[in-house]
């Protein structure tokens, strides 16, 4: 398996909105379901924190993450340069492999 966690202070006033862009069912979910070997994402809230949110976004594997990014560079792009208007920050913590370790 292959995750990826990524760190994001949001601006207060878009937390509805980034929790719903952002959630289960939300549009990364949307375009993520489009890909093989997409298996999942969580949404947390910091409950330390105000604003910090983090995502896991699970894959069969790496290389199902890099067909995907390939395949749709456009449209992510397009989807990540629309939540910029979320964020004061976000930030990759982490992408790893699993086997079961």
């Amino acid at each position: 398996m292959y995750r990826i966690v990524w760190m994001y202070d949001i601006r207060p006033e878009t937390a509805e909105i980034f929790e719903r862009v952002y959630g289960p069912e939300g549009d990364w979910v949307r375009l993520f379901r489009t890909a093989s070997g997409y298996l999942g994402s969580e949404l947390f809230r910091s409950v330390t924190t105000p604003g910090r949110y983090l995502t896991v976004d699970d894959w069969a594997a790496r290389a199902a993450f890099e067909v995907f990014r390939g395949r749709s560079a456009s449209s992510y792009a397009e989807l990540d340069a629309r939540c910029d208007e979320l964020t004061l920050s976000e930030r990759l913590v982490s992408a790893g492999e699993s086997d079961g370790v």
